[in-house]
């Protein structure tokens, strides 16, 4: 399967060379990507759902406080009859069938959500929306210079960056651009590419989510 190739531009938007890109990550067709937007979209729910804390919860008649004297007696008041001022229908009682602690968290396999980043990656390449940027960041963070580089590639559009753990420069510079969603290569997920219109990579994100992406691939390999 033969490579694609991804252009590389530098912090003045000029054309720094290039960088190939395995076909199978960043090169499946269109229809392909049609096909599997079910799976893509099973995996991105799963993710949503680990997310949640799951920690609500509500008192019911056994953990509120108070109440264990009954209000009036059973018979002869001319009122219904009541057991607790805790019973869900009076004001500060309990609840019924409110929500409990639990766990959102939904089993997806490994290879699915492997397939699942190789098909929005594929959509986004198809679409012209995956770059590299050599950012030219120096020993000192800047804000200023990161936005000078991505803006005339990625405009106003909402993107996220990924970069190397060994660009902390980088990191600091692009943190606080207000369209700009930044992540390291190993954090890179279905999710983060599907709510951004562009990709961005720095030169070593690139090189450092390939090298992860093979080393999870051969891993993968090893246990089947």
């Amino acid at each position: 399967m033969a490579n694609m190739t991804l252009n590389i531009t530098d912090a003045k938007g000029a054309a720094a060379g290039s960088v190939e890109a395995p076909e199978d990550i960043f090169g499946i067709d269109e229809e392909s990507v049609r096909a599997h937007v079910p799976m893509i979209h099973q995996v991105v729910v799963a993710q949503l759902a680990a997310a949640r804390q799951g920690t609500h919860a509500v008192k019911t008649r056994s953990t509120i406080s108070g109440g264990g004297r009954k209000p009036w007696k059973q018979k002869g008041t001319g009122r219904a009859r009541q057991g607790s001022i805790r019973a869900p229908q009076w004001t500060g009682g309990a609840v019924v069938h409110g929500p409990v602690p639990r766990d959102y968290s939904q089993r997806t396999p490994k290879k699915m959500k492997a397939a699942a980043l190789r098909y929005v990656l594929s959509d986004r390449a198809n679409a012209g929306r995956i770059h590299v940027i050599d950012f030219g960041i120096g020993d000192k963070p800047s804000t200023k210079s990161a936005g000078a580089a991505l803006m005339p590639v990625v405009e106003n559009r909402f993107t996220t960056v990924v970069l190397s753990r060994e660009n902390v420069n980088e990191w600091l510079s692009v943190r606080n651009l207000p369209t700009v969603h930044v992540l390291f290569a190993d954090q890179l997920n279905t999710y983060d590419v599907v709510t951004a219109e562009d990709v961005v990579f720095s030169k070593d994100g690139f090189d450092a989510f390939l090298a992860a992406k093979t080393g999870s691939e051969s891993e993968t390999a090893k246990e089947a």
